[in-house]
């Protein structure tokens, strides 16, 4: 039986297209999941970071001038007058003993800021300019030449400037004042100038240790991976569950170029442990997604107590001599609504949340029914109230 040529070739472009069908549906795959993948992938520099890179803390004390009438009270805050004081000494203006300073325009402030890593002397960095007597706003003021000093005791850096408040305020004599946000804290920006250094050692011995932000065996195992895979084998390897060591070049150029390279790469961090994080202060509950609920059984009942009071007035009798008295009458009622009995299990995050819905708990509530079931064992998740 001969097959017409016409046939043959109609059959070859159904089966071309179906294998072209194919290979783009595979090809679609492929790019959904590199897509899942990246989509879930974090850079390093965002899950760990070199040890010894950090910043350092600065911290000093100061006077803020020129404020409008609304500085400490000298009465209250003698502190102030007695910084002043010095100050004034050292610049040549002595004050007759005993004298009573009425100061309306001057705070004493605590400053403070973070002197970033790798910063020269001469470099500016930020202040926060924070009130510490009682005064009324730092609106307009300016903060007077201040030494910032480490946990060394040594002074790192210098400030002054005017200060910047984010807050407004108004008052009238009657008593009467409107505010807008916080007037005691002020910033300025560049206010301070690095005048001393601090040494970082970053690879010195030819290696660098990277810290991961969360202890996870998981993570960290990925991330040691991902490095030798771009460096070759060998470049990185793991302290602990959070500690990964790694050869750096000798060269400090080479070596900061190897670091950039090193922290742009993805790594997909492992997942985290099953945890409900409960605030007793404000009732807000949060959980992740890796929380689930074994089968358990939940009945929730709310129980209510109303107290109402009544003045009842007392008349003394007619030619007696008594006088009316008011007293009150106080009444006390219990509520307690039914609690049905409610199955409740969730394998997943939604599914917990509607199994919490179904009950009809508030969030106050659930800090007691949650509490009740992990010590049930139904709870599968760490339980931590903060």
């Amino acid at each position: 039986m001969n097959i017409p040529h016409e046939m043959n070739s109609g059959r070859l472009e159904i089966l071309r297209r179906l294998m072209q069908s194919g290979l783009a549906l595979m090809l679609l795959a492929l790019l959904l999941a590199l897509a899942s993948f990246a989509a879930n992938a974090e850079r390093i520099k965002e899950l760990a970071s070199v040890q010894g890179v950090r910043e350092n803390q600065l911290i000093g004390y100061g006077l803020v001038v020129g404020l409008d009438g609304t500085g400490d009270q000298t009465t209250q805050t003698p502190f102030t007058v007695q910084s002043l004081t010095t100050m004034l000494s050292q610049l040549g203006v002595t004050l007759p003993p005993g004298a009573s300073l009425q100061l309306k325009n001057v705070a004493a402030v605590m400053v403070t800021a973070s002197l970033p890593p790798f910063a020269r002397p001469g470099q500016p960095i930020d202040v926060t300019v924070s009130s510490l007597g009682n005064a009324k706003s730092l609106r307009g003021g300016t903060l007077l030449l201040t030494p910032l000093k480490g946990a060394d005791g040594q002074t790192y850096a210098m400030a002054q400037g005017n200060v910047l408040v984010g807050g407004v305020g108004a008052s009238t004599g009657s008593g009467t004042s409107v505010q807008v946000n916080h007037l005691g804290v002020g910033r300025v920006a560049g206010g301070a100038t690095v005048e001393r250094m601090v040494p970082t050692q970053l690879g010195g011995d030819g290696h660098i240790k990277l810290g991961v932000h969360s202890a996870d065996f998981t993570t960290t195992h990925r991330i040691v991976d991902a490095i030798n895979s771009a460096f070759g084998a060998g470049t990185a390897s793991a302290m602990d569950g959070r500690t990964v060591r790694v050869s750096a070049p000798a060269d400090p150029g080479e070596r900061v170029g190897f670091l950039a390279r090193m922290e742009s790469l993805e790594v997909r961090p492992g997942s985290s442990a099953a945890r409900v994080i409960v605030n007793a202060r404000t009732g807000s509950v949060v959980m992740n997604q890796a929380v689930s609920i074994e089968t358990c059984a939940v009945a929730h009942g709310n129980l209510s107590v109303v107290i109402t009071t009544e003045p009842v007035i007392s008349q003394p009798g007619p030619l007696s001599g008594g006088q009316t008295v008011q007293a009150e009458r106080s009444q006390i009622e219990i509520r307690q609504d039914r609690g049905l009995l409610t199955m409740v299990k969730g394998v997943s995050l939604g599914e917990v949340v509607k199994a919490l819905n179904a009950i009809g708990a508030t969030p106050q509530d659930l800090l007691s029914i949650l509490q009740a079931m992990k010590a049930a064992g139904a709870l599968r998740a760490q339980l931590e109230i903060i």
